[in-house]
């Protein structure tokens, strides 16, 4: 992880609007830097080139000042609108506190959240907020106004996980959309009775864009615990006494068959996952979400 985002990495800073913007800015801006300039959220690109008019095209891509100068028909390659709208969804429940090396779920999800809203806002797309638990659902509602980016960062760093996923009312308006929209979703996908994947379902369409950042610490996925010890459901508060030596290659059989299955779901779905480990660095999670997002959506 780059040292000067580690350093930015203390209560004080993430708890506060100036800090977390400053943590979205490092990142991004590093992030951007030398090869990474054209990289954005949305699905459009910039302006590359011409090429000569062929039978097929639409006409509304011609570019009728160079016809004016040469009367030859050229169209504007990648001269495709940027702006939709983010629509960034948080799994709040208890599992999100999970933490390793000082940084937990919910952590890692705000501040990539952060980030990704602040790539949003420098290429003018609209963006909004929801986050989820059975207790509440917190909503920023998509906006592009000068003040948004305040508004989003003051309710993400308000978040605090708690209670189950299984959200029982209110859902409806989670799944009105509108125009052409992205939903990025970071959740650990822990669920009772695969009500978190009926839910994934339902946000993806034939018009929209569904991301989710399937967030997992390497302890968690790799049970790397010397000794026995007493777990804790941190939804539910169950606990459990396990011998690591004993469960160890079971755990990650059965872990690794868990995962296997809820990314095979995802592309069944035609919506793109994507696993972070906490260990990951944040940079690291933002270039292979953009590399991979461009390949699945060709």
């Amino acid at each position: 992880m780059n040292s000067q985002i580690k350093d930015l990495l203390n209560p004080e800073i993430l708890n506060s609007v100036t800090g977390m913007e400053l943590i979205a800015r490092v990142i991004v801006e590093g992030f951007m830097s030398g090869s990474n300039k054209s990289q954005s959220v949305g699905a459009g690109q910039e302006f590359s080139q011409y090429r000569s008019y062929e039978p097929g095209d639409d006409i509304r891509q011609l570019d009728w000042k160079i016809y004016a100068r040469s009367e030859r028909y050229y169209i504007k390659q990648a001269d495709i609108e940027t702006n939709i709208t983010v629509k960034f969804m948080i799994d709040a429940s208890g599992s999100m506190s999970y933490k390793e090396n000082k940084i937990s779920k919910l952590q890692y999800a705000k501040i990539l959240t952060a980030a990704l809203a602040y790539l949003a806002r420098k290429q003018s797309d609209t963006f909004g907020l929801f986050t989820i638990n059975d207790k509440d659902i917190r909503v920023v509602r998509p906006r592009f106004e000068q003040q948004q980016f305040i508004r989003f960062i003051n309710e993400l760093i308000n978040v605090e996980a708690g209670g189950t996923w299984s959200p029982t009312k209110n859902l409806e308006h989670l799944f009105d959309h509108h125009g052409k929209e992205m939903i990025i979703f970071m959740t650990d996908l822990y669920e009772a009775d695969k009500d978190l994947l009926n839910f994934i379902s339902r946000l993806k369409t034939r018009r929209n864009e569904v991301i989710v950042f399937h967030i997992m610490g390497d302890q968690e996925i790799d049970l790397d615990f010397d000794g026995s010890f007493v777990f804790q459901d941190l939804e539910t508060s169950a606990s459990v006494r396990v011998d690591t030596a004993i469960l160890r290659k079971q755990y990650t059989e059965r872990m690794a068959d868990w995962m296997s299955k809820s990314r095979l779901s995802m592309y069944e779905k035609q919506v793109n996952y994507q696993l972070i480990r906490l260990s990951d660095p944040f940079e690291k999670s933002l270039r292979d979400f953009l590399t991979v997002r461009k390949s699945f959506s060709r």
